[in-house]
């Protein structure tokens, strides 16, 4: 009987610690990313992310029509970038893998998957935040502005694309996280407009 007893303070003792523990951790958290962060700060926080999931919904604008999709995107810290099309239903499930100069395309409905070996579009991933975040660092143009509720980043593309040639990051100043990307053609006309439905930051 002792020796139940023992073993049941054991787990809870351990319960304990690991809650202890896991509060802590979000307590770090959160005090690293308090409200007291200055714009640069958030700035900064954003430009170094490790890794990202994110909840995104984009409208792409052509010169005859509108296409809308929602998509699942994640990034790591071993520069893998995913993207999953969760709508339309006609091509959910298509699932793109960046890594290392090549590209993967899958279809997890079908099972069906290509390797494109030295991906040449890879640099052009215009959906991709960390295609931004790489961008804003090597163009000497980039820019800041705030407002009351949100800061404001500008960019230029690093491709010859005329079509994403300018790019526009919305940070919600209270949240600290992207809420919307824009990108224009040269001619300042959107031509893909990402809402952030939801991102989580690591």
């Amino acid at each position: 009987m002792k020796f139940c007893k023992k073993i049941v303070y054991l787990t809870i003792i351990s319960l304990l610690v690991i809650i202890g523990l896991l509060v802590s951790k979000k307590m770090i958290k959160n005090t690293k990313m308090g409200n007291n962060m200055s714009s640069q700060q958030i700035v900064d926080y954003i430009l170094n992310i490790n890794s990202y999931k994110a909840n995104i919904s984009v409208q792409v604008n052509s010169n005859k029509n509108t296409n809308k999709y929602v998509l699942e995107q994640e990034y790591n810290s071993e520069n893998e970038r995913t993207q999953v099309v969760i709508e339309p239903s006609n091509i959910a499930g298509v699932k793109i893998v960046l890594k290392d100069g090549n590209l993967k395309v899958e279809n997890t409905n079908l099972n069906l998957s290509k390797i494109f070996e030295n991906y040449k579009g890879l640099e052009d991933n215009s959906l991709d935040l960390i295609a931004f975040i790489d961008d804003y660092k090597s163009n000497d143009k980039s820019s800041m502005e705030e407002n009351e509720n949100e800061i404001v980043l500008k960019t230029k593309s690093d491709n010859q694309n005329k079509y994403h040639q300018n790019k526009i990051l919305y940070i919600n100043k209270e949240k600290k996280v992207p809420t919307k990307m824009i990108i224009e053609d040269n001619n300042q006309n959107t031509t893909i407009n990402i809402q952030y439905n939801n991102i989580e930051i690591n």
